[in-house]
């Protein structure tokens, strides 16, 4: 949230019982729609390069369309004791923005149908809801199909 007042993007903070990891719980209890709360997934390439993907909670990442949009032959998940290191986020409370260093981002392209999308604002607890088009600037992101 630091970094969004300091770059000047509107944001709506959310905070939620942070025993709650389910997605789609997250987003009953914030009462938004699950197709505009989005999770963090955070890859490697079969090249060694990083890779983040944003997506809506109920969604999974389709690894094949992953790979090509970060054109690559493969991409898997980094394993999770893997993420906190490389991204400086828990898992549960992992952000595309403000990581230990800028990862190629690409944000699934459902998020343009919405004003506003939900996103971890880095801890588990806390959500902002903000212009998909303004997160995706302020990281570098492509709207890609990934779903």
């Amino acid at each position: 949230m630091r970094i969004l007042t300091q770059q000047g993007i509107a944001f709506t903070p959310h905070d939620y019982d942070n025993s709650v990891t389910d997605g789609a719980t997250i987003a009953n209890l914030l009462g938004e729609d699950p197709m505009q709360v989005f999770k963090t997934l955070v890859t490697v390439g079969n090249d060694g390069g990083h890779y983040v993907f944003v997506i809506p909670v109920c969604s999974t990442l389709d690894l094949k369309k992953a790979a090509k949009a970060a054109r690559v032959k493969s991409i898997q998940m980094i394993k999770q004791k893997e993420l906190l290191p490389l991204t400086g986020y828990i898992h549960g409370g992992c952000s595309p923005v403000g990581m230990k260093k800028p990862f190629p981002t690409f944000i699934e392209e459902s998020a343009t149908l919405f004003d506003t999308i939900c996103c971890s604002a880095g801890k588990v607890g806390a959500q902002v809801q903000l212009s998909a088009t303004d997160l995706a600037t302020l990281v570098g992101a492509q709207f890609v199909d990934l779903v």
